[in-house]
């Protein structure tokens, strides 16, 4: 399977980013991984890529094709950071496959994330995990493709 052009980590737990972040650098599912701390840094993040608000040269910019998203953080929790989002241009979310990645087994969690058309994962994230939804969601996309 084709590399991603980028993965987005979104959680407020440092150490579950470095080992989501690991975990696909294993895997070698892309070269580009960027992590934030709360759904405001990366929604503002999202929204300069989609207008296109950054230096063309850096390598801090790209658009991600997979974002894992925790549900429960501070500034902006991931429903909030997923309010915004859908605001953004559809064209630049089409090529985005959003997963909630949670503790969280509450079913109002599990019946919002499907609202917002995103797969739902619960922690830790494994490799059989990644590649559920790198076969579900790539695959298919790759073939449609070639």
């Amino acid at each position: 399977m084709r590399k991603l052009s980028g993965v987005l980590l979104i959680d407020d737990d440092d150490t579950t980013n470095f080992l989501n972040q690991r975990l696909l650098d294993r895997m070698e599912v892309t070269e580009n991984i960027r992590t934030f701390v709360n759904g405001k840094q990366a929604f503002d993040y999202l929204y300069n890529v989609s207008n296109r608000n950054y230096e063309t040269e850096s390598k801090d910019y790209f658009q991600p094709e997979l974002i894992f998203l925790d549900i429960n953080m501070p500034v902006m929790d991931g429903f909030e950071m997923l309010d915004l989002y859908e605001r953004l241009d559809e064209n630049f979310r089409k090529g985005i496959i959003m997963a909630v990645l949670t503790t969280s087994t509450h079913p109002q969690d599990t019946a919002n994330s499907k609202k917002y058309n995103a797969a739902y994962l619960t922690k830790p994230l494994t490799a059989e995990k990644v590649n559920q939804l790198l076969e579900r969601h790539f695959a298919e996309k790759d073939k449609q493709e070639s």
